[in-house]
């Protein structure tokens, strides 16, 4: 991040602009918005500036401008369309102590200017970076269009009631709920008949949030998907931002966590196969006695809970305490990595079966039915099986499985760095071990990624 997002107040202080032309309107138009005292100057000022300024929303200077005409200003916008004279304004301007900015020249700008969403008070700022303004334009258009003009009268009113719930709310869990009902739900309803029932709805809310028992915390096991953010469904979404704590693997990436919200405790409980890791117990008591404060609890899983989680132990443990719980399904791991390779998991004449396996337990490698697994068209997905890769190698050659079986290892399944290995079941190891893989990675055994299947009957004729 090069720049970073903050609101500046201007209420009552001076904003400078230099340029009296088309780019000097178009900033104009959104300065207007601010209460700032806005100073233009210019030698040649455009008919539109001094409609404005006659209407006592800015005044001109109409000269060239000099040092000492940016002293006390917050920022200074060079707009004058020409870069020799734009830079010469901005080394004024920088001397006066305002920060600058050029019109269309990122590199020399000591800040930007946002697409901006107006629902007064409320304002959503879209920056980029200067990489993609137009990218800035759409996702402005699509706010627009998703955020109802009611939402700054809504927000205004409820400014004005800040002071009264801060009194009787605590900050925390009640007061977030008072704050959510009235925005998602009550608010909107009662603005369809003007502001005066707005008014009258607020204290009445607030007497019922303000005497309400206090509720019980409760748990959620959310699956967090394979790591890509977009597979992420919407009741996940919506428990982490409900969230006071969220206790996630060390497999859930940056991306969904920043999607908690920002006041949650955010712990990891950094399980590792084969490694360092936060005891079992230890993680159930950290469930439990957040839980038991009255926090609203989410477990982040990676993948789906109920798949090689050990959900069942964290849900005996909330079941003990006698804390109310639900799971929340996520995508597991190997429907995303099927569709990475373009496959099915199961298919007529192939496999009526799919097996979902572990590479290791507790205990270590675990075993399993070798012997079925090694039967033709069996198709199996091995979690955690890196480790384990040539104890399965071994178990299924001795079974009998076909040497010629494919294997498709998928490494960081639906991440940006996601990485394919195409082999078969006789070359798994040293393959995987000479592809250097460090990420997570989940095995298909009996599936090669469809391009590789569609290619073998070619390939043949060609040998033959």
């Amino acid at each position: 991040m090069q720049h970073f997002p903050i609101f500046l107040a201007v209420a009552g202080r001076r904003i400078v602009l230099a340029g009296g032309g088309d780019a000097a309107i178009a900033k104009l138009r959104l300065l207007l918005k601010t209460e700032a005292h806005l100073t233009v100057i210019a030698q040649d000022i455009a008919p539109e500036i001094l409609a404005w300024e006659a209407e006592g929303k800015l005044r001109t200077i109409r000269r060239a401008m000099a040092p000492g005409d940016a002293l006390c200003a917050s920022l200074f916008y060079a707009a004058n369309e020409d870069a020799t004279e734009d830079a010469r304004v901005a080394t004024l301007a920088q001397a006066d102590g305002a920060l600058v900015n050029i019109v269309d020249n990122l590199n020399d700008s000591q800040f930007i200017t946002p697409a901006i969403v107006d629902r007064d008070p409320v304002t959503v700022a879209i920056g980029t970076e200067g990489a993609a303004p137009v990218l800035a334009r759409k996702i402005k258009a699509d706010l627009e269009a998703r955020l109802p003009q009611s939402l700054g009268p809504l927000a205004r009113l409820g400014k004005a009631f800040r002071a009264a719930v801060e009194v009787r709310l605590p900050m925390g869990r009640k007061r977030r709920e008072f704050w959510a009902e009235y925005y998602d739900k009550a608010g909107p309803a009662a603005y369809e008949d003007g502001e005066q029932a707005v008014n009258e709805l607020l204290p009445a809310l607030l007497h019922r949030h303000a005497t309400a028992p206090e509720q019980e915390g409760h748990v959620d096991f959310v699956g967090a998907g394979p790591g890509d953010p977009d597979l992420l469904t919407l009741k996940a979404r919506k428990a982490l931002d409900r969230a006071d704590v969220v206790l996630h693997d060390r497999l859930v990436p940056v991306e969904i966590l920043e999607l908690a919200r920002r006041e949650a405790t955010i712990i990891e409980t950094g399980k590792t196969g084969f490694g360092a890791s936060m005891s079992q117990d230890h993680i159930n008591a950290l469930i439990t006695d957040h839980a038991q404060s009255g926090a609203h609890v989410v477990r982040l899983k990676s993948g789906d809970p109920t798949v090689f989680g050990r959900l069942d132990e964290e849900i005996e443990a909330c079941d003990a305490a006698q804390i109310p719980w639900r799971i929340v399904p996520g995508i597991t791991t190997a429907s995303a990595a099927a569709a990475t390779i373009g496959q099915s998991l199961t298919k007529r004449g192939r496999n009526s079966a799919l097996k979902l396996l572990t590479g290791h337990d507790t205990k270590g490698f675990t075993d399993h039915d070798w012997k079925t697994l090694a039967r033709p068209g069996e198709v199996a997905a091995i979690y955690m099986g890196k480790r384990a890769a040539r104890f399965v190698q071994g178990r299924l050659l001795m079974h009998g499985a076909d040497p010629d079986t494919p294997i498709t290892v998928i490494e960081n399944v639906s991440r940006p760095d996601q990485r394919l290995l195409e082999t078969r079941l006789s070359t798994l190891e040293p393959a995987l071990t000479d592809a250097g893989l460090t990420g997570p990675a989940l095995i298909f055994y009996g599936l090669a990624p469809r391009r590789a299947e569609a290619a073998l009957p070619q390939l043949a004729e060609e040998i033959a």
